[in-house]
């Protein structure tokens, strides 16, 4: 039977060939050293009448100097852009800081999606940043935050913001955007909801795309990142148009269930998040969070997923013809690795994955 092209994205090889060369030297017996000769004799030196002074010898005539070579116009333009820190303010005094990674394109060519990205619970942007420098070479503009409590997001109006001691009303404030009618202006809008305004205004300056707006989440960052993608989704059309739904789609990276009592439960409740919004679930292999999130959304989504195991295995719903329609992805690495550590293995390479999902989930509708 011929292969589908989009059933090709998902059969990923990754082979590694380690080999080492070595080196044999034989090494003999070292040669007898002869005695020198016997001196000859001493001879009388003739003398040697002087003849006419010849000039000085010259020096060979050199080459003219050569410039240096020159690198390659492109090379300058070999790596990517270095992030731009962002200091933002949530509506209840933090600080936020984040990160901007501005997608690596050509002149004529249009960002392929613009990604929030969040870390993992005691992680930090720069335990992700791996991922977001994979994905901004693919051609992706990367907003990652430190979440409220991590890496510089440790200030709120004056007063220190203790990680340890976090607890669930925190947790819920990292994903708040509600109150009031106009969303731009709502009485409510914790740190994921302030980097989406501060890319809506950069929407506006033409320099990000917000119809290709996706979340990326990694450990507790993947309930975070359901978590707004609801708060998203429940915004109301306002008179210029809709004020939410703006996710085009939802990649959790070894979810976690429940961090001190938050849950990702309510969020997979969201009719948007259970239903609608295309959503990849990343893992290693016998992750049980993972797979339980899957189980779930999968129940919700009967003819319309997709799943690659750790040995390369797949299945998929009974009646879906094209995996590339599926709106439910669960990719299975063969690895031990959780949350950040996967998100950011280099060897694995798990933007490759989410590169195509974002290409695929763009394909889509958007609802």
């Amino acid at each position: 039977m011929k292969k589908s092209r989009s059933l090709c994205l998902w059969t990923i090889s990754a082979t590694l060939a380690l080999g080492t060369a070595q080196a044999q030297v034989e090494v003999g017996d070292e040669p007898a050293v002869s005695p020198p000769p016997p001196a000859p004799p001493a001879t009388s030196v003739p003398a040697v009448t002087p003849g006419p002074a010849q000039p000085p010898a010259q020096p060979p005539a050199q080459p003219p100097a050569q410039p240096p070579a020159q690198p390659p116009a492109e090379a300058t333009s070999a790596q990517p852009a270095k992030p731009e820190e962002l200091v933002l303010a949530t509506t209840d005094g933090l600080d936020l800081h984040a990160w901007h990674y501005p997608a690596k394109v050509a002149k004529d060519e249009s960002p392929k999606a613009t990604v929030i990205l969040l870390h993992d619970l005691e992680g930090a942007h720069r335990s992700v940043e791996p991922l977001a420098i994979a994905l901004q070479a693919a051609g992706c503009d990367v907003v990652a935050p430190d979440l409220r409590g991590h890496g510089a997001s440790t200030t709120r109006a004056g007063d220190d913001v203790d990680l340890r001691l976090l607890k669930k009303t925190d947790f819920e404030l990292m994903a708040a955007a509600r109150g009031g009618q106009i969303r731009d202006q709502s009485a409510i809008r914790g740190d994921v909801e302030t980097v989406r305004n501060w890319m809506k205004r950069k929407a506006e300056d033409g320099v990000l795309d917000m119809n290709r707006l996706f979340v990326v989440g990694s450990g507790f960052g993947a309930a975070i990142a359901a978590a707004w993608t609801a708060e998203d989704a429940n915004w109301p059309a306002g008179t210029r148009g809709d004020q939410g739904r703006q996710v085009r789609g939802l990649v959790l990276i070894s979810p976690a269930w429940t961090t001190r009592g938050f849950s990702i439960s309510g969020p997979l409740a969201n009719e948007a998040v259970r239903a609608h919004v295309p959503v990849m679930v990343i893992a290693g292999r016998s992750d049980r969070d993972a797979a339980k999130v899957f189980d779930q959304l999968k129940r919700n989504r009967p003819t319309s997923w997709f799943q690659q195991r750790a040995d390369r295995t797949t299945d998929k719903a009974a009646k879906l013809d094209d995996p590339a329609k599926a709106s439910l992805f669960f990719f299975e690495f063969d690895s031990t690795r959780t949350a950040d550590a996967l998100a950011s293995d280099r060897v694995l390479s798990p933007a490759a994955v989410i590169g195509k999902f974002f290409g695929m989930a763009l394909a889509r509708p958007k609802r």
